[in-house]
């Protein structure tokens, strides 16, 4: 018996480069002021800034370092059931000045200040595809600062 290839997939299109060796979380920066958002947008989001001109795409940095974290005890139900506790959640401090929120790749040795590498793996799959998502895990070192 054959198994059929799935296609692999994002999760939802446009958060980061897909397919890449090396994938980047695709944010966007306002050229009138400076804002960074992410997920990108067509709008600044700085309520101070003139909005004159659109936003531009901006590929965001791999590391960055471990503001906050939580761990999940629980399972989450349907649509959601592929969220198996435990796992983490956490908030990323990017070197572009914005925190994001990412799902942890471990629940093990987090620490506030640690350094982060994003990665895309698995998230789910169903009948015909594998979706992936982006992730952060432990840098290399993973030296508090």
């Amino acid at each position: 018996m054959s198994q059929v290839q799935k296609n692999v997939v994002p999760i939802v299109e446009g958060l980061f480069t897909w397919p890449s060796d090396h994938p980047r979380l695709i944010g966007s920066r306002c050229p009138v002021c400076g804002s960074v958002q992410f997920p990108k947008s067509s709008v600044c989001n700085n309520p101070e800034c003139d909005h004159s001109r659109p936003p531009e795409e901006v590929l965001l940095s791999e590391e960055g370092t471990l503001y906050s974290f939580d761990i999940h005890a629980y399972d989450l139900r349907e649509p959601f059931e592929y969220h198996k506790a435990p796992y983490a959640i956490g908030a990323v401090e990017l070197p572009e000045g914005i925190t994001i929120l990412a799902r942890l790749t471990t629940t093990k040795g987090l620490r506030i200040g640690m350094k982060l590498r994003m990665k895309v793996d698995k998230l789910y799959e169903d009948a015909e595809n594998v979706y992936v998502t982006y992730y952060f895990e432990p840098a290399e070192g993973g030296e508090s600062r």
